[in-house]
């Protein structure tokens, strides 16, 4: 039986598109297309040149196999990602919703200064020039001035209309997702390691996105303190695979 008309099929799209789909569930779905854009490796912002430490942590064998890559990642998704980036991601999406370019400073500024090493600093910088290059070949209006990459996803989320807990467990994902692409390179563990780390770590990651939106401005901070010792020891490490 040979293929149907392709002009019956348009219309038989058509039919459906208009008694099946109301304009929410369209946006919602656009939405979630939305998401999957800002959260695709595709996306050309460089995040794999950074291993935020990792790398420098292999290297002294504090980290050295599946087992002890969880716990490091586990740690700085408790005391990093959930106490840093996703509670000024949550500011700044509330400052871009609200139009408020001073507290888009403020939060951006403050992010940059909690960064504590040259390292973590370039590539907050770096990330974020990438991605308001992205969004504004996609027309989307980004402000003139440097921002951070945390300060230009949650533009983009607020552009878009993605909601504030899709942001987080958004931004929380791709983080999680370099992190264990680096950890399979470097450790070096096996794809299905790097699979059976990824699962494992999610509810981590749906955790530190809910304990996000809770904590007050005094709390912001990091207390990765490993994390930062590997990124300052990783500018002068001699042998790299990733950026410093």
């Amino acid at each position: 039986m040979g293929l149907p008309p392709i002009r019956w099929c348009t219309r038989m799209v058509d039919t459906i598109t208009a008694d099946t789909i109301t304009a929410d569930t369209s946006a919602q779905a656009l939405r979630l297309l939305r998401v999957l854009h800002l959260a695709s490796p595709a996306l050309p912002v460089g995040a794999f040149h950074f291993s935020q430490g990792l790398e420098y942590a292999v290297h002294a064998q504090w980290v050295h196999d599946a087992s002890t890559a969880q716990a490091w990642l586990e740690g700085l998704a408790s005391h990093a990602l959930a106490t840093l980036d996703l509670p000024l991601l949550a500011r700044l999406h509330a400052a871009w919703s609200d139009a408020d370019a001073a507290a888009v400073q403020r939060w951006n500024d403050w992010l940059l200064a909690a960064r504590e090493t040259a390292e973590l600093r370039a590539e907050e910088r770096h990330l974020g020039a990438a991605l308001a290059k992205v969004l504004r070949e996609l027309e989307v209006p980004v402000p003139a001035g440097r921002y951070g990459y945390v300060a230009m996803f949650a533009c983009a989320c607020v552009h878009w209309s993605i909601e504030l807990p899709q942001a987080l467990q958004t931004y929380g994902w791709v983080w999680l997702e370099n992190q264990v692409l680096a950890a399979v390179k470097l450790v070096p563990l096996g794809q299905s390691a790097g699979q059976r780390l990824l699962h494992a770590l999610m509810p981590r990651i749906a955790q530190s996105a809910a304990c996000a939106v809770a904590i007050a401005d005094a709390d912001i901070g990091t207390g990765a303190l490993m994390q930062i010792l590997a990124s300052a020891r990783h500018e002068t490490q001699y042998s790299r695979l990733f950026r410093s």
